[in-house]
């Protein structure tokens, strides 16, 4: 016992260092970066959404450095195919057609991060494809299966750009741990910074400040299994986590109440078993990484929009605006649903 709770504390410096690292290279986002650090410790793949030029690539970048093991991008577009992801052809020095293995495949079973730039841009198939690897972290390619057990999956969508897309499904929204809002802090003087300050105009060398592979990749799985068994939830807070699960079902019956909604109307589906057991896995790491061993209510609610606001379906009416709704819903849950 007292082995297990030296290695969550070294662990914990180490990663708290690690934040410190990142909040110093992609200034004002510094909420995204905390949630980012707990998909990382709960081996969640993670959807980012944000405007155009915002920081999310720069951050995923410099996070990747920092966890080490092989890093691989690829690009979502409308022409893109599953096939693409795991091989591609062309015709060699010899000029013959010759097969390389593709993204998914190049780093083999030390790929560490997946990062699909744009992923409402792919296709329905490519997604599909996609799916597989979040779930079962394994795809099968020239004959045999290919397992990559330290992989996590980040994807990001253009908040602005509509035209040539296609929305994730529920069942594709759903395999990620959170959805992260990636919005920064409107202070005049980040801004400045970010504009003048010319340390932040050469993002490869300003990524080169974090130290790499500091938290290895190859161990992350067994510390994420030691926060899991370290943090322990007691029966008040497994009651809550139940009373969340049932008002995001049905908001009526804890008198849930939104401005110009009908929570009548509101919900289709509410928190599903994978939903609620993601929330409690990243409110375990949140409490870790504030020094504490135990659940708390702060827990849930730090990363509960994150983790729960993409899981939830609405009727048509509200869907289409999903971003906005989702918000609100959440908040709602978390202020009037008792602790």
């Amino acid at each position: 016992m007292q082995q297990t709770e030296q290695l969550l504390s070294d662990w914990r410096s180490r990663a708290l260092a690690f934040e410190t690292e990142l909040n110093d290279i992609v200034l004002g986002l510094a909420p995204a970066i905390r949630l980012l650090l707990i998909s990382i410790f709960s081996r969640g793949h993670v959807l980012l959404e944000g405007n155009v030029g915002v920081g999310k690539t720069t951050l995923l970048k410099a996070a990747a450095r920092g966890i080490g093991g092989g890093y691989q991008r690829i690009e979502g577009t409308i022409d893109l195919m599953p096939q693409d992801l795991i091989y591609y052809t062309y015709i060699n020095q010899d000029g013959k057609p010759q097969v390389d293995p593709g993204p998914i495949l190049t780093n083999g079973e030390d790929l560490s991060v997946f990062f699909f730039n744009e992923i409402n841009r792919a296709r329905p198939q490519v997604h599909s494809l996609l799916l597989r690897v979040m779930a079962e972290r394994s795809v099968t390619a020239f004959n045999r299966d290919f397992q990559f057990p330290h992989l996590q999956v980040f994807a990001d969508r253009n908040a602005v750009e509509k035209d040539e897309t296609y929305e994730l499904p529920g069942a594709s929204r759903d395999r990620f741990l959170m959805e992260i809002e990636i919005a920064p802090d409107s202070s005049s003087d980040i801004h400045k910074q970010l504009s003048f300050d010319t340390r932040f105009h050469d993002t490869d060398l300003l990524i080169t400040q974090v130290q790499p592979q500091q938290l290895d990749y190859r161990a992350l799985n067994e510390v994420a299994h030691e926060i899991q068994s370290g943090v322990q939830a007691n029966t008040a807070m497994q009651d809550y986590v139940e009373r969340l699960r049932q008002a995001s079902h049905k908001p009526q019956d804890f008198n849930i109440q939104m401005d110009d909604i009908d929570v009548h109307e509101l919900v289709m589906a509410g928190i599903g078993p994978r939903g609620s057991s993601m929330l409690v896995r990243a409110a375990r790491v949140a409490a870790w990484l504030d020094g504490r061993l135990n659940l708390m209510p702060e827990d849930i609610a730090q990363v509960f929009p994150a983790v729960v606001g993409h899981r939830l379906f609405f009727s048509p009416m509200y869907e289409l605006q999903r971003a906005q709704v989702s918000k609100a819903f959440t908040r709602a849950l978390l202020a009037q649903v008792p602790a």
